[in-house]
């Protein structure tokens, strides 16, 4: 799903970026509720970014990555932690690009998101280049999902990955 935010642009440096786990639903812009198997996954594109709820029989998971005021933990390349039952892994990256890669690479995206059942994406007004997007799927008991932030004006696109798995105990 492709939607045209109703907002101003605000978070508009990759290096403004936040991540957080467990905050409560922020207000939201565009929101897809799915389910995946046994867990409902809500994408959530927000103002300034993402929110992802993930909810099944072992519990809650929210996964926020924004522009948050007042937040002292920036965006990681890496983080694994356990959630409750879960494995939860999550990486990102960002990426610099020319004007003319970044034009291709933003239009391919929105393109993938859009068609995807699983994808929500919701471009900013001025620039058709400005997006957030969210594409969610459930494979072999683990969901995850990829986001892209996309900075036109910095030639920056931040993308990240996702996954969340129920943990494996061995019995001895």
């Amino acid at each position: 799903m492709l939607t045209t935010l109703k907002t101003t642009y605000t978070d508009t440096r990759a290096a403004d970026l936040a991540w957080c786990l467990g905050k409560d639903p922020l207000p939201a812009l565009a929101v897809l509720d799915l389910r995946l198997a046994d867990s409902l996954v809500q994408l959530r594109l927000l103002g300034a970014s993402h929110q992802v709820l993930l909810e099944d029989g072992d519990g809650v998971c929210s996964e926020t990555v924004a522009c948050l005021p007042g937040s002292a933990t920036p965006l990681p390349l890496g983080v694994a932690r356990r959630v409750g039952a879960w494995e939860y892994e999550f990486a990102a990256r960002i990426e610099t690009l020319s004007h003319g890669s970044f034009a291709g690479r933003a239009q391919e995206l929105l393109a993938l998101v859009a068609e995807h059942p699983y994808g929500l994406a919701g471009t900013f007004p001025g620039s058709p280049h400005a997006f957030t997007a969210l594409l969610a799927q459930r494979c072999e008991g683990q969901v995850s999902w990829r986001t892209w932030h996309a900075y036109p004006q910095e030639g920056r696109l931040v993308a990240t990955r996702t996954r969340v798995a129920v943990r494996t105990t061995v019995a001895l």
